[in-house]
């Protein structure tokens, strides 16, 4: 997701107390005169993503009487960096990225927690989640506290009644039906500072994983497969065929640069549509639902629903995202909030208001997720045998931002695809092996 620059805040170790930190105890949750140091929680959530977040650390601090401080910003790792160079860590960082998590770990500034989080760590999560949480390593480092499903193509059924593809071919004919038909098949915004171009590297990531399947797909995420090689070539020149044909995109490529992937989606509700299709991850719920109209907004079921990106249903691959809490000072409060955000208190929370994802088995059935959208991503996302993590998420940070790059050149210049990817591969030739995650689905 896109991040924003937002300052640091050093660690807050005064007790709750005074009007000067008024807003502090708002947020927190903190009572005056409670005698217990806050918590301090750095995370990529805002707006009303962090809202919900901040419902989940109410009810720890409910719980156990441990006031948390939360710290919102896009730019979650830029702030992290800056406040372990000071001496001053959160005590809890929920990153987006596993690579550079793992980072974290390789230097010791991240906490193991086998020992902390006890068979909640093994029972309560599939084998390829316990492997995401465990960064590489032996042993559990993370708690997936949210999680996405990538591999989705978003509709609307009153206006979209198209046969659903099944596969690539299939997904191109429909395209170019809607655009003979004078539709616009596509809705893609690639703005997201400073990350813009990441709906693109979905793109990319899921037409290699359902093309050349899931041995490749891994291959390339752990740095082992060449840019240049054929499999990549062809999942670039699929995905410009498919969105750089004329009348593909509403307002065509340039627009698609200068369109935020937040608005992107807003068109579908439209009256009329201004597009039929947008492929974006299971968090596009969230601004679905957010789209004002006179019959009020749209829900889930009834005004949008998804169809598997051809190649990924049933027992095909999917991809996946999530963003991951880790420990970075051990200390007993620290421990007890880890334990609560891998638990079922504390994973419920957020998915009963719909549009975040939990990936704790047990919550699947438990009436948590109340529309069948819902309860088809998240048990895929809970349950689902073949999951892949997303391929930039897992990249080192600088082959992830060259990536986003060079997507965006790409859509402005398709021309220059073999400069693009000779490029992308000698970023790739100069990270050492060390920094590569490997994570096979």
């Amino acid at each position: 997701m896109p991040r924003e620059r937002r300052p640091a805040f050093g660690r807050i170790s005064k007790r709750c107390a005074g009007w000067a930190l008024a807003a502090l105890l708002l947020l927190s949750g903190c009572s005056a005169g409670s005698g217990t140091d806050t918590l301090t929680v750095l995370g990529p959530w805002t707006g009303d993503e962090q809202a919900a977040f901040l419902r989940v650390l109410d009810g720890f601090t409910r719980d156990t009487g441990i006031p948390v401080r939360y710290q919102g910003t896009r730019a979650q790792n830029q702030v992290l960096r800056g406040d372990l160079q000071q001496g001053t860590p959160p005590d809890v960082a929920v990153l987006s990225n596993p690579a550079e998590l793992a980072g974290y770990v390789r230097t010791g500034e991240v906490k193991p927690l086998d020992a902390v989080l006890g068979a909640e760590a093994t029972e309560a999560y599939s084998p390829q989640w316990l492997k995401l949480q465990q960064l590489g390593g032996n042993a559990v480092y993370a708690v997936a506290v949210k999680a996405d499903l990538k591999s989705i193509v978003w509709y609307t059924p009153e206006t979209f009644t198209e046969p659903v593809p099944a596969t690539w071919d299939e997904l191109v004919a429909t395209s170019q039906r809607l655009t003979a038909a004078g539709r616009r098949p596509w809705c893609l915004g690639m703005g997201a500072p400073p990350n813009s171009g990441f709906p693109g590297t979905d793109w990319i990531e899921d037409i290699l994983l359902h093309r050349a399947g899931p041995q490749v797909y891994s291959s390339w995420a752990a740095g082992r497969l060449p840019w240049t090689d054929p499999a990549m070539v062809d999942a670039w020149r699929s995905w410009g065929e498919l969105v750089l044909a004329p009348g593909a995109v509403r307002g065509g490529s340039t627009a698609a640069l200068l369109t935020s992937f937040a608005d992107a989606g807003r068109a579908m509700f439209a009256d009329p549509p201004g597009c039929a299709l947008e492929h974006l991850g299971s968090f596009a719920i969230g601004g679905y639902t957010a789209v004002q109209r006179p019959g009020g907004p749209p829900a889930p079921d009834r005004d949008f629903r998804f169809f598997p990106f051809p190649g990924s249903g049933g027992a095909g691959p999917s991809e996946v995202s999530a963003d991951l809490a880790g420990m970075f000072r051990d200390t007993p409060a620290a421990r007890r909030l880890m334990v609560y955000l891998a638990g079922e208190d504390g994973q419920r929370i957020r998915p009963s208001g719909g549009t975040t994802f939990s990936v704790h088995q047990r919550l699947v059935d438990q009436g948590v997720y109340r529309s069948d959208v819902t309860r088809r991503i998240a048990t895929t996302l809970a349950k689902g045998s073949a999951l892949c993590f997303d391929a930039s998420d897992l990249m080192p940070s600088a082959m992830t931002s060259a990536f986003y790059q060079a997507v965006l050149e790409y859509l402005a210049h398709p021309d220059r695809l073999y400069t693009l990817l000779g490029h992308l591969d000698r970023v790739r030739r100069g990270i050492g092996r060390e920094q590569w995650l490997d994570l096979p689905c």
